[in-house]
């Protein structure tokens, strides 16, 4: 089983969680209610921020250089995307933690951290197509454009971790199993998909317990 399929598992998996995700329901729960130009890019600053400190902290935890430099680029990228976003607020206090945030910080080793970054790539990509819309919608392409480039960054950076992924089993037990079993995922691979899943999970629960707060149904309407 390769990275690739793996992450198309997390996807199929979690299905409703992504779908729900990348609705505009998702920017109500993180706005709680508040659908201005503002209480998004406040949103987006705070989710940023936190990314950036999770990953960073990664780097000197991590076992193999490899890893140190995927955690340091994700660490980059979103610290990037955070002074982007904060030149667009007149001030910014980073506000709670984000869900998905507080569990990804309580990975331990590199199939957590790989895993739980796999799903980092997949909610934010699901919320960063939200951001985007509403900007065009809110006729302010350049902001929009802002949002669209840091998608393209995800996408990168996420093929980023499916490499290291595949790496991750590159060693003489790992290649013995996937020879004899190719479509089977070894511990590892099994692992990390758990991680993704819990991160994507941790996104949709916080999701549904601010909706249902705030008395809305977290279900998209037929």
């Amino acid at each position: 089983m390769t990275a690739t399929d793996i992450a198309d598992d997390v996807r199929d998996d979690n299905e409703t969680a992504l779908s729900r995700l990348g609705s505009s329901k998702a920017l109500y729960a993180i706005t709680g209610g508040e659908m201005e130009s503002e209480a998004i890019l406040t949103a987006a600053a705070d989710r940023a921020h936190a990314a950036s400190e999770t990953f960073a902290a990664w780097v000197p935890e991590a076992d193999a250089e490899a890893e140190q430099d995927l955690f340091d680029e994700a660490a980059q990228l979103t610290a990037d995307h955070y002074e982007q976003v904060l030149g667009k607020l007149d001030d910014h206090d980073p506000g709670e933690v984000p869900a998905i945030q507080t569990q990804l910080r309580d990975a331990d080793d590199a199939a957590a951290r790989l895993g739980g970054l796999l799903g980092h790539t997949l909610v934010a990509n699901k919320l960063i197509e939200q951001f985007t819309g509403f900007f065009v919608g809110d006729a302010d392409p350049q902001t929009a454009s802002l949002f669209r480039g840091y998608g393209g960054d995800i996408d990168e950076l996420r093929e980023n971790v499916l490499d290291l992924i595949d790496d991750l089993d590159a060693d003489p037990d790992a290649e013995a199993q996937s020879a004899s079993s190719p479509d089977s995922a070894s511990p590892r691979q099994d692992a990390v998909a758990a991680a993704a899943t819990e991160a994507i999970q941790a996104a949709y629960e916080s999701y549904t317990e601010q909706l249902e707060a705030m008395g809305v149904n977290p279900k998209p309407v037929c």
